[in-house]
């Protein structure tokens, strides 16, 4: 075995991108660190790599982002390099500082470029410099509210608002009217604070329709720099990318020259060191009419799929870049081949507005034959610490019809139960029309309706009775349970014929489901299955249009259930306002005992770096249960609002 380029390397990450990085570490013969909070301590990447170290508690600010935490643990494990991933630290100027000044080479580009690159208002008046197309739009920093409202008004409406440092598109706001400004950068700011530690702000013209082109760069220590290709982001939701793909269905070869071409000046501009991304807006369909929007100096989520087509493994192209190797690559030597497609699987309930989902990985079971990225795997926890991103299925084909046909087949295979998730949703996007086509743009996917779960087939509430009464109908066994006997309930008696047995389900869509299973149950659809049973009694069942649960209901609960209720508010909405999904109470809007109107906002509450309104069901007058700061449970009544006919009841 050859010798390795650095003996130890501290990935300074968690999840999926951390795994991804051991896993090249580990080939080229490198000792992998992984680093963890108290809340990961049980995670797949801690497993994964050669040694691991304790950084904090859960929170990010108190250890991935924890900057002394981090450079203990390298100390302390021996490392002589951090690979940052993406995310967190990884575009941090002061982490790279400090890891220069303790004698660690940070995998990354060096300090001019995080400088430059890593505050988007300077980036874009740096590359307007060298030649290359921007948005027209302004800095927020050092304005009034007066001043910022004018600037508004002379760029022109439609706006965006967004932080300047970080990405990802947390903290985006769009502004169409200037009533809409001052919320608008309250939002922005208070996101950028809590994501990113910075609440500057950058104010763009909102480009309408535009497509999102983004081209991968390579660039060595002594000057050469290269382009991978592009790839299209086009298909995101508020800002977040959700679809991926290489090469672009709208880039020709000429446009892409053109577009390589101020990638790679925007690079070598700021001496650009390592692997980079520089992304576009194109207008509509015309890949020759481009404005720079940022470029990410770090490794890009969506990285796999430029890997698939080029063959190129950009995370050892930044470990031999980071020790001092040359570029052997060439831009001649650039070919793409095929196409590839990378879905992005978050815990999330695309029904409940895409709120985050939390809860415990049941069963986890990666597609065959394609490349799963994952953070997860059976047993492990999904909490709301972090962001819901839990794995990337990545498939190409010869062609790009051939890669969505294998990307919707790998989703259909994907198995992950015990957590929600935006399986069935990702899928229906590959089937549609637009998409199949190309015909979409950075608001396709927000002009949606939201998402409804798939009919209630008889095939899935049968395999869901079979698990609950006891006869397996392809249900993972738990050994840690007690005997099946105990928990049938079947009624069997020897030389007896088999009776039929009741199941009773509420399914998330509040619908009751009464399953009579006898003899004959009829055939098991083969898209249909396995089937777990959670800790909380919860039912859950895979099929090829996403998993859905089931809650099983006892008979008192299905009496109360079909009883209409006697009592409730005028409007017919209940007066309980539970939270929608766990989180931080960030902000309380109404006091206690303040009259309402159907509609007010009075919490807001954030999970997973992202600020989701709690709104006022009804009219009436509200009692508060929560104070900004609080931690909140899914379903927790966190106010009540009672008409003013109702009586006082629980205050």
């Amino acid at each position: 075995m050859t010798t390795p380029l650095f003996p130890t390397v501290l990935v300074a990450n968690r999840g999926e991108i951390a795994r991804r990085i051991i896993r090249t570490l580990r080939r080229l013969g490198i000792r992998s660190v992984a680093v963890y909070s108290d809340a990961d301590a049980g995670a797949p990447h801690v497993r994964d790599a050669d040694h691991a170290v304790r950084i904090g508690p859960a929170r990010a600010a108190e250890s991935y982002l924890s900057i002394p935490a981090l450079i203990e643990a390298a100390h302390l494990a021996g490392a002589r390099a951090v690979h940052p991933g993406y995310g967190f630290l990884s575009e941090n100027v002061d982490f790279a500082r400090a890891c220069d000044r303790a004698g660690l080479v940070f995998i990354g580009p060096g300090i001019r470029a995080l400088e430059v690159m890593g505050d988007k208002i300077r980036a874009k008046e740096h590359v307007a410099a060298h030649g290359v197309p921007v948005v027209p739009g302004f800095s927020a920093t050092g304005k009034d509210d007066a001043a910022l409202a004018a600037a508004a008004l002379e760029v022109g409406f439609p706006l965006l608002v967004k932080p300047s440092a970080g990405g990802g598109g947390k903290g985006m706001q769009i502004v169409r009217a200037l009533d809409e400004w001052t919320p608008a950068l309250g939002t922005a700011r208070r996101v950028a604070r809590s994501a990113f530690g910075d609440d500057t702000l950058l104010v763009e013209r909102l480009i309408e329709r535009p497509r999102h082109i983004e081209v991968q760069i390579l660039a060595d220590g002594a000057g050469n720099v290269i382009h991978l290709g592009e790839r299209e982001c086009t298909l995101q939701r508020r800002h977040q990318k959700v679809i991926e793909e290489a090469p672009s269905a709208i880039v020709d070869a000429a446009a892409r020259e053109a577009l390589g071409r101020a990638a790679c000046a925007a690079a070598a501009s700021v001496d650009y060191r390592g692997a980079g991304t520089v992304e576009f807006l194109v207008s509509g369909d015309r890949a020759d009419d481009f404005f720079f929007i940022e470029m990410n100096t770090r490794l890009q989520v969506e990285h796999p799929v430029t890997e698939l087509v080029t063959g190129v493994d950009l995370v050892e192209q930044q470990i031999r870049i980071a020790a001092g190797e040359q570029l052997v690559l060439r831009q001649s030597d650039v070919e793409i081949r095929g196409h590839a497609i990378e879905a992005r699987v978050y815990a999330e309930t695309p029904a409940r507005g895409f709120l985050p989902a939390t809860g415990d990985v049941l069963l986890w079971r990666p597609a065959p034959d394609v490349r799963t990225d994952a953070a997860v795997e059976t047993g492990s926890v999904v909490t709301s610490d972090y962001d819901p991103m839990i794995a990337k299925v990545i498939a190409g084909g010869d062609d790009r019809e051939g890669a969505l046909a294998a990307l919707d087949a790998a989703l259909a295979a994907t198995i992950v139960l015990g957590v929600d998730t935006n399986i069935a949703f990702l899928r229906s996007l590959l089937s549609d029309q637009d998409v199949r086509s190309g015909r979409v743009d950075t608001a396709w996917i927000d002009r949606l309706p939201t998402p409804t779960p798939p009919a209630m087939s008889p095939e899935i509430l049968r395999a869901g009775a079979r698990a609950l009464v006891g006869d397996d109908g392809g249900r993972e066994r738990d050994p840690a349970r007690a005997s099946e006997l105990w928990r049938s309930g079947s009624g069997w008696r020897a030389g007896g014929t088999r009776p039929s047995r009741t199941a009773t389900f509420r399914s998330d869509d509040d619908v009751i489901h009464a399953v009579t299973l006898g003899e004959p149950d009829g055939e098991t659809d083969p898209g249909v299955g396995p089937v777990v049973i959670g800790p909380d009694g919860a039912v859950w069942v895979h099929t090829h249009s996403g998993a859905r649960r089931l809650r099983p209901l006892t008979r008192r609960e299905v009496t109360l259930a079909r009883v209409p209720l006697a009592a409730g508010s005028a409007s017919g909405a209940a007066p309980e306002v539970r939270a929608p999904m766990p989180g931080a109470v960030t902000a309380v809007h109404a006091s206690d005992g303040d009259p309402v109107q159907a509609g007010d906002r009075l919490i807001t509450i954030e999970a997973m770096k992202m600020e989701h309104p709690v709104l006022a069901p009804h009219a009436g007058t509200v009692r508060l249960r929560v104070a900004a700061g609080d931690q909140v449970r899914r379903d927790q009544i966190i106010a009540v609002v009672r008409s003013a006919h109702e009586a006082p009841g629980d205050h």
